[in-house]
Formats: structure tokens, sequence, C-alpha cells
């Protein structure tokens, strides 16, 4: 007892002298995308916090600075915007001390590394032997790679949350044009991997990626007795929500739920029009009869909620505190709505034209719109697209770039909102369409042109210099 008490004793007056150290960071080695907004840092001490802090050093550095919060022996770092896309980051910590071992209690120096997702978008060819099928491109390395097979003919895609597959619509290919009616769903593999870091829990919030080599093409749903139109995939990757028409009973119409490893089920209920599922995967916001509801993802469930005085989900701020919404007023004017999770509804804009698209940026200050000018000559109406960004305090519309003569614009903001990519068809009537052409929204698309506008997330509101890429297609769409 006697030695015992001795050892103690020299222990509390020594003191323990192994230096504190970082014991684990849970982005080492990750490759983190838009969702990932924060990284930890566990010490094996706990630390005195300010000389952590003042010594904690990310390379290169960020657009704007994160936040640092402390939890125990833990230190989060959130991110105020997302990390760019395409590079590879230090976080270095050199000089911290431990709280109660003074300035001799240094903690051994840190590096750690972490890289994000390469910017790459998708989207469908329109020439040659590209024409109506789904191809990547990279931004970092300039390369191409066409994902779907030559006997199929794409009409609309989206990305599962990791970038690995992609969901799509598509028709078989066929020497007279197909129209949306036939087509099935299918996913296709990117090529694409990446290593995600995992939630603290240990646990993830998306299946895990696929490991699989480009074009690999599974069928997901069929047609024999439903017509697929519309669909959506959920932000988790893990339901799709399909608009389907019965072929021999026409009022069997209305949205089906279709669950990964699972049977589709319909949505029973009133049916209804436009659609989107919610950021957490738990509802869908649908037009329905004089308004929008909200609906469970669940069989014969009632409407969560029911807004009257819309008509329209345009888009869901990533993490859905926000939506944007059109309501129809009645002078024939529209208008544009943000609409919030608190109940606050702040009209934005009212338009004689059209409000076609909205993106929320990803700091939730900003809004990227497609709206039209109305132009009356005479009896004669037309309406001009033009792009424009809404600052969402003060409701101020600044337009960017013009589309003239265009009946229909896709618009696809990247995740870390440093650039904005939409197409310029040149399109013709269906029934004018020759093989080889690719059938949209009831028109044949001869051609089509991609831009990508570059956007200073510091002054989203800058007109930078609009740039065309070499890639004739259509439908560009950022990969998460």
């Amino acid at each position: 007892m006697v030695m015992v008490s001795a050892l103690i004793g020299l222990l509390l007056v020594g003191g323990a002298h192994a230096a504190p150290r970082v014991r684990d960071f849970n982005w080492q080695e990750k490759q983190i995308g838009a969702e990932d907004t924060a990284f930890i840092l566990t010490f094996s001490r706990p630390m005195d916090t300010a000389s952590v802090e003042q010594n904690l050093k990310i390379t290169p550095p960020l657009p704007v600075p994160g936040k640092v919060s402390w939890a125990g022996r833990r230190m989060s770092y959130t991110m105020m915007t997302p990390v760019p896309y395409g590079q590879e980051f230090r976080v270095e910590v050199q000089g911290g001390r431990d709280r109660f071992g003074g300035q001799q209690s240094t903690l051994q120096p840190f590096v750690g590394r972490f890289r994000t997702r390469d910017r790459s978008f998708v989207y469908i060819g329109v020439e040659g032997e590209e024409a109506g099928r789904l191809i990547l491109f990279n931004f970092k390395d300039q390369s191409k790679k066409i994902l779907t097979p030559p006997d199929l003919t794409v009409m609309e895609f989206k990305s599962y949350p990791l970038g690995d597959r992609l969901l799509f619509a598509a028709v078989e290919r066929r020497p007279d044009p197909v129209g949306i009616t036939e087509q099935k769903l299918y996913s296709v593999t990117t090529g694409i991997y990446t290593d995600p870091p995992r939630n603290l829990d240990g646990s993830q919030s998306f299946d895990p990626p696929v490991k699989e080599p480009a074009g690999k093409v599974e069928l997901i749903l069929d047609n024999r007795d439903y017509q697929n139109l519309k669909f959506d995939l959920s932000a988790d990757g893990r339901i799709v929500v399909v608009q389907r028409a019965s072929r021999t009973e026409p009022a069997d119409f209305g949205p089906w739920i279709l669950r990964a490893g699972k049977v589709a089920e319909p949505l029973r209920g009133e049916p209804g029009g436009d659609f989107l599922i919610t950021p957490d995967s738990d509802a869908l916001a649908i037009a329905q009869g004089q308004g929008l509801a909200i609906l469970p993802l669940e069989p014969d469930a009632k409407p969560l909620e029911f807004l009257p005085k819309f008509g329209i989900v345009l888009s869901f701020a990533r993490d859905g505190s926000q939506a944007a919404m059109v309501k129809f007023n009645p002078d024939r004017t529209r208008s544009l709505f943000l609409v919030t999770n608190q109940g606050i509804e702040k009209e934005l804009l009212r338009t004689q034209g059209s409000i076609k698209r909205a993106i929320f940026d990803p700091t939730k200050q900003f809004l990227y719109c497609i709206l039209t000018e109305l132009k009356i000559d005479g009896e004669l109406y037309r309406e001009d697209p033009y792009l424009a960004v809404v600052d969402l305090k003060t409701g101020k519309e600044t337009p960017l770039v013009k589309m003239p003569n265009q009946w229909d614009v896709q618009l696809s903001l990247s995740p870390d909102g440093v650039g904005l990519l939409f197409d310029q068809t040149l399109s013709q009537p269906a029934e004018a369409a020759t093989s080889g052409e690719v059938i949209q929204s009831g028109r044949a698309i001869s051609t089509s042109r991609l831009w990508f506008l570059p956007i200073d997330p510091t002054n989203p509101k800058a007109k930078p210099r609009l740039e065309s890429l070499p890639l004739p297609g259509l439908q560009p769409r950022w990969l998460p």
C-alpha cells in the first residue's frame, strides 16, 4: 500500500508525460460532398480550446471560414459554404495545448487529409452515336464517357446521392419516334466510386456506394400494365415515386412508390399533377385540385398538410427548411413565393410571364430562376426566357442571361455553388423527326448546345462571362 501510494504521489506531482494528440479525424482520407458540412477532431485529452483554434490551418484556404464548436474532447468545424469540388485539402494543428498541462504539454503535430468529389455532370447526347444516350463529362481531366447502350433513347434522368448510379427513363429505339408513354425505368452505373465519411454514430446516410464499371444497366420498372410518366428520386436514393397510368382502366392514374428491393405499390388517394419528394425523403409535395398537398410516402395515408394558395412547388432548399412555390393569381399573373417550415410565406416577385425553374443556392440566400418575359405584338404572344438571380432577403431580381427563342430550358446548379449549366435547343414538332433524333416533351431535338456560367459564391449577382461547352447535348445535370 505504501508503494502504491508513493507511485500515485509521483504521478500527481510529475503529471502525465505523454503529449496530447489527435485521436481521430472523421474525414481522414475520405471523399466528401456538399452534404458533408462538418468534420470532427477528437483529442486524447481535454484541450485549451483557444490554442487549438489559433493553430488550426486548412490548406488551400476555404472561400468562407467555418465555425468552430466544442463538446468535451471533440472539436467540430462546420462549413459555412460547401467545400469546392475537385480539390485536395490538408487540415493541420501545430502547437495546441492540454487544458491542464500548461506550456509543457503541447499537442503532437497533426496533419489530416481529405478530398472533394470531382466536378462532373451528365447530359443526354443529341448527335451521331451519342444521340439519346447518357454521357458523363469530368471537368478535371476533360474526359467524356457514354453510359447507356445505343438501343435505348433516354428521356429523363436523375442521380443517386453518391453519383455512382443514375436512374433514367428510356424508350427502345425504333425507326418511328416513340413517345413518353412507352418508357421504362432503368439504372446505370457511372464508374464513379466515392468513400464518404460516416456519421458520428458509425451509420451512413446513404446506401453503400456501388463499385462497378460504368455502363451496367438494370431494369427497375417495366411498362407492361402501366405507362410510366413523371418520376422523382428521393434525396437518400432509397425511394422512387412514379406517376403511372393503367393501360386498361383510364381512371387508374396516380403516383406509385417503389422502394429498394420491393414491388411498386400505388399511393392511393386523389390523383395529382406535378410533384417532388421532400428533402427528408419522407413525404411528397404534389399538386392536387386548387393547391398543393404534402403526402406521407405510405399507401392510403392522409395528407400531412394542404396549401391551397399554391399550384406548383419548384424546388426545396437542401435541408428542407425552405421551398420555392408558384401562385396563380386571378389577374392571370404568377407569383414566386418563398415558403418556410416556420409558416412564413413571402412573395418574391410577380410576373405576366412564366416561372419555369428555381434553384436555391447552397447558402439559402439566393434563388436562381428561369423566368419568361411576355411580349405582345398585336394578336401574337411570345415568351422570351431569361436567367435571373433573386435575393431572398430583399426580393430583388437581377437578370443574368437572356435566352431568346427557347421553348424549354433545363438548369442545374453545381453542388458547391460555383457554376450553372443550361442547354440551348433547336427543335421541331415530333412528326417532323428523322431517324435518330431525340424526342423530348413532344418535340424533336435536332441539335442542342450546353452553356456554363461561372458563379462567384461571394457575389452571386455578379454577371460573369458565359462559356459555351463543345458538347452537343441537353438536360445537363451536375452529379452530387
